[in-house]
Formats: structure tokens, sequence, C-alpha cells
């Protein structure tokens, strides 16, 4: 799939294999021509990536090729046991998780999980969870609190699902319950944001002692579209809410919202989704042997300290 602003550079790529295919079609040496086309794709791309709008990092957060938080549990950890089911009412599809290792050491991972295809993004509810996917995910905590193991988990949603199920089955509540007991749970817990990072959705696995944004990721309490649904009652002003939300990697780090951007490869995390892996992992085998060293009460003390000072501010 390609995105609007990056037709500029598939149009050089387009040319750059024409030209290749003809130098071996005819045997010419046109490696000077090549090299100069190829320098120019890539101060291209780093033209355009490096200077996204607000809006344009949302829809690359949305590409339907980004790795998924499945994609993201099989390439960095081992031995991963999928766990299933609330023990209350059902097994929300929408939310992943079970016990993993990572380089030995054992974890519990948790997170969104969208589907690639109709069928699949059916089957995952388009990683929108219902009540029952937060209540799993508390279970799991629990469960990781119990064994001592730390937590790493993976936001990647457009919303907690707003159907007429999830209201009657409690979905404020089960957020507002993950959001209360993940201050109090005594195990370290980083949270990754992987693409879209919405709302509630979002905070209901969202809370820990160290925050990370992938590079072009987003993380807002609404997204763009609904805002402008809000605001203008309509669509057509989602580019313009975007900037105003200030919900990229960047604008979050600068608010304090986050604690660190995590890079990605040149055009996002598709375009090479093994250094994405990597540097995601080493992003964790730094962080969490830091949240292990410290003692569990000035860690939770830590955390929810962090959160309580969001939003505040000092008029002069």
């Amino acid at each position: 799939m390609e995105l609007e602003f990056e037709k500029p550079i598939s149009e050089l790529e387009k040319k750059l294999s024409e030209m290749v295919a003809l130098a071996e079609q005819n045997n010419i040496d046109m490696s000077s021509a090549i090299k100069e086309l190829e320098n120019k794709i890539t101060e291209l791309k780093k033209n355009i990536y490096g200077n996204l709008t607000n809006w344009q990092k949302v829809l690359l957060s949305r590409h339907p090729d980004r790795p998924y938080t499945l994609d993201y549990i099989q390439n960095i950890f081992t031995d991963f046991y999928e766990l299933h089911g609330d023990r209350l009412y059902g097994d929300d599809k929408a939310i992943v998780g079970g016990l993993a290792k990572l380089e030995g050491q054992s974890v519990m991972v948790i997170g969104q999980q969208k589907g690639r295809d109709t069928k699949s993004r059916q089957y995952r509810n388009f990683g929108m969870a219902n009540p029952e996917g937060y209540r799993k995910a508390l279970r799991l905590m629990r469960l990781a609190e119990k064994f001592h193991k730390p937590i790493i988990t993976f936001i990647d949603t457009p919303g907690a699902y707003p159907g007429l199920h999830a209201e009657e089955l409690g979905q404020g509540e089960a957020i507002a319950m993950n959001i209360r007991e993940m201050f109090r749970i005594r195990v370290p817990i980083i949270c990754i944001i992987i693409g879209e990072g919405a709302s509630g959705g979002a905070l209901g696995i969202g809370v820990g002692d160290k925050v990370f944004m992938l590079e072009n990721t987003w993380y807002s309490v609404i997204s763009p579209e609904s805002c402008s649904s809000i605001l203008w009652h309509n669509w057509e002003h989602k580019e313009e809410a975007a900037e105003a939300l200030k919900l990229t990697a960047a604008d979050n780090l600068r608010l304090k919202i986050i604690d660190g951007i995590i890079p990605e490869p040149l055009g996002g995390a598709h375009k090479n989704p093994q250094q994405a892996y990597d540097n995601v992992k080493k992003t964790l085998l730094e962080e969490l042997p830091k949240l292990q060293n410290k003692n569990i009460s000035k860690l939770i003390n830590a955390r929810i300290e962090k959160f309580c000072k969001m939003g505040v501010f000092i008029e002069s």
C-alpha cells in the first residue's frame, strides 16, 4: 500500500528499476547514473519522512503492513505461551497475552492485535477490545505479579470497542479498574506504543514505569477524525485536529507523557521490520534491569507520581 505523500518516492524507484533492467538487458554500464538516482531517492526519503505532518504520521502508524503485537512477540521473545480468557465472561481476541522469555528471562507480554485481512480483522475486532479483553489483561498482570515476572505491553488500538455489548458488560469500569490496578502491580511494567494509542483503549494497558513510543506512532485522548467530528461535525478537519492534539511521539516526549522514542527504519517500521524488532528489543534489554534493580515500593511510588504530574501546570 502506498500513501499519497510517498508517490514521489515510488516514481523515482520505478525509474530506478527500469534503469537497472535496461542496463542488464543491453549489457550497458550505467552504474554512475544508477548510483546518482539511488542517492537522489535516499535524500528524497530523508526529506519526506523527516518532515511529516502530524496527520501523515497518523497515516503511517495505520499502515496495514506495519508489524503488530504478535509480530513483535514472535521476533523479540522466545517460548511464548499464550493465555486465554478473563475467567469471568470470555476470551477477547483483540488482546493477546502470555508468558515468554526475553534473552532467557521470563516476562509477561500483553498487547492489542489487529488483523491483516478482512477475516482476521473481524476476528480481532480491528484491535478494539471489549471489557473481557481488559479483564483478561488484568488477570495476566496479576499472574505476573504473583510469580514476580516483569510486564511488557504493546499498545496499538484505534480505541476500546464502543458497541452496546461492551457498554452492557462495563467497558468504562473495566478500563478504570485496569488503570487503578496497574498503579499497584508490584512488578516492573514497560509500555510501548507500536501503532495507534487512542484514548482509554490505550490507557487500559498503558500505565507503566516506562512508556515508549515508536517514532511514527500517535498517542492521544481522541483520534483526529473523532475530534473533527465533535468540533466541526464532520471529518474534513482531521488534519487540523491532528496538529492541535499534539499526538506525535515528539509532542508526547516534550509534554513528558512518555519517557522516550524508539527509532524506526526510514519510511516506517514496515519498511524494515527486523530493524524495528531490534530497536524495541534493545530498549527492553536496557530498561528492564534498571527497573528490576529498584526497590519495589519506591518503584510503585515513582509510577504513581509520574502519572499524577501529567497535565499539572502553573499560571503566572
